[in-house]
């Protein structure tokens, strides 16, 4: 038992801290009880799906979690390792409620819990997640029943646990959705990390898990499962973990590379010459294909609409709109994208962070199926993936670059006065974004930015992206000396 509060370890957006101060064995089995009562049973369900990553303390979490799931009368099905979006296929496709035990690229001390609904429905803080924080605490605290006491004393019988290997059908999955069997032969390096994208990319792209032989030749780096990351972070959205794999695709040959981050979630792209391809770009790439797709199958491209977040470049709208489908625009946070998704029956969505989510795969999050779409669009013609990409790499961006603040709402205030003299429209969806328009011209180039206030951390994160670097960098110059005035 522990008095301590949750409110450190359960997030806005899932369950993540060290082992074992913050989440322990303990811990686990609480949340696993409070997942059943507040989820499982409260959505009707039989039962949940866990899965785990590579990281040595999650096989014990895993086994707590599942005996509160239990205790409290509802069956648990184990997987065993899984990436993030393996586990989103399992819930998915055996309408479950889920339970991923990672930290994703976070060091090895940490270890953390994704949870969904079934059909991978995301449970957030306004979704369930604090709802499971306040039970987990009361349970904790010795207050209802034990979730490790005697099943006599629970709410109902026991439930039941089976175990099932869902990497053969997930695999399977991913590729009756991209077609890579007639691409011409490529070779790609794939930086898995030492973390599950070393499980998942052989089979998927390669035979172990029973597929037959694709066109794609796959030369691994740091595909050995460890959950310490001897070689560097699995963390591909900081760009000293993708020096390895920008060296190795000239040295080998390859035609492309790909990163994955610890629970393979996401992915990030370098072409040919081993130059980082922006998220944003992916993006844009993606939804012209998932909109062609749908155009296809009878769609009406109008009726076709795509999800991004406000600070996604400005191309991924201008390459929507030139689809013909609907460009949708939402806040950052994989919840907010899954919602509008859902809303707008969309069949894509895209984040700067690179997170990809499909319609086809219950409107979740999926590296590896973006990974396949490039795979395919590069494969599907001649041309070196640094040309494929060129029109829709357009504009100069700054990335996030983030300030301590004593007082963001009066920083804010501030780049609001100064936006009052540079001919801008402003929008406040998600943080203060300001848009100049420009005339198109050298001497009226477009630009915009978008400043946005950490929810965690004193902290005003800034993205700005113009027309010319010179742009980005007066403007980017510009504010950041506002806000650190």
């Amino acid at each position: 038992m522990t008095s301590t509060p949750l409110a450190a370890l359960v997030k806005a957006y899932d369950v993540r801290g060290t082992v074992p101060d913050q989440l322990n064995p303990a811990v686990a089995r609480a949340l696993g009880a409070a997942f059943a009562e507040v989820v499982v049973l409260a959505d009707g369900a039989a039962g949940c799906v866990i899965a785990h990553d590579m990281r040595a303390s999650g096989p014990a979490l895993v086994e707590a979690f599942a005996e509160g799931v239990r205790g409290r009368g509802a069956d648990v099905t184990l997987v065993g390792l899984a990436s993030t979006d393996g586990l989103y296929y399992a819930s998915g496709a055996l309408d479950l409620p889920g339970a991923m035990f990672t930290a994703s690229h976070n060091p090895a001390q940490y270890n953390g819990i994704k949870l969904c609904r079934s059909g991978a429905r995301p449970v957030g803080q306004d979704t369930g997640l604090a709802e499971i924080r306040t039970l987990a605490e009361r349970l904790l605290a010795g207050e209802g029943t034990d979730p490790a006491g005697d099943p006599a004393d629970a709410a109902g019988p026991t439930g039941e646990t089976t175990e099932r290997d869902v990497l053969p059908d997930y695999a399977a999955f991913l590729r009756g959705l991209v077609d890579l069997t007639a691409i011409r032969p490529l070779k790609v390096v794939v930086d898995a990390g030492n973390g599950m994208g070393g499980f998942t990319v052989p089979a998927v792209l390669g035979t172990e898990a029973g597929l037959d032989a694709l066109p794609l030749e796959v030369v691994p780096l740091y595909f050995e499962l460890d959950g310490t990351f001897p070689n560097h972070e699995a963390n591909p959205l900081d760009p000293k973990n993708l020096v390895d794999l920008q060296a190795a695709v000239p040295q080998h040959g390859a035609d492309l590379g790909l990163a994955f981050d610890g629970d393979a979630d996401r992915c990030f792209v370098v072409d040919e010459r081993g130059d980082p391809v922006s998220p944003s770009a992916i993006t844009a790439l993606i939804a012209r294909r998932e909109v062609a797709r749908a155009v296809a199958e009878g769609a009406d491209a109008a009726d076709v609409a795509v999800v991004h977040n406000v600070i996604t470049s400005a191309q991924v709208p201008e390459v929507i709109a030139a689809t013909g489908a609907r460009a949708v625009r939402t806040r950052v946070g994989h919840s907010f994208i899954k919602a509008e998704m859902a809303r707008h029956g969309a069949v894509f969505g895209g984040e700067h962070s690179a997170h990809y989510y499909f319609r086809d795969f219950w409107f979740a999050d999926t590296g590896m199926l973006a990974a396949m779409h490039v795979l395919a669009a590069l494969g599907e013609q001649d041309a070196p993936l640094s040309t494929v990409m060129a029109d829709l790499q357009r504009y100069r961006a700054s990335g996030e670059v983030n300030s301590t603040v004593a007082d963001a709402a009066a920083a804010t205030d501030d780049v609001r006065a100064w936006a009052a003299t540079q001919g801008v429209e402003t929008d406040e969806l998600d943080g203060l974004t300001l848009t100049h328009a420009g005339d198109g011209t050298p001497a009226d180039p477009m630009w915009w930015l978008n400043l946005r206030a950490s929810n965690t951390e004193p902290l005003l994160r800034l993205n700005v992206e113009a027309a010319d670097d010179a742009t980005m960098e007066r403007v980017r110059d510009e504010v950041l000396a506002i806000v650190r005035a």
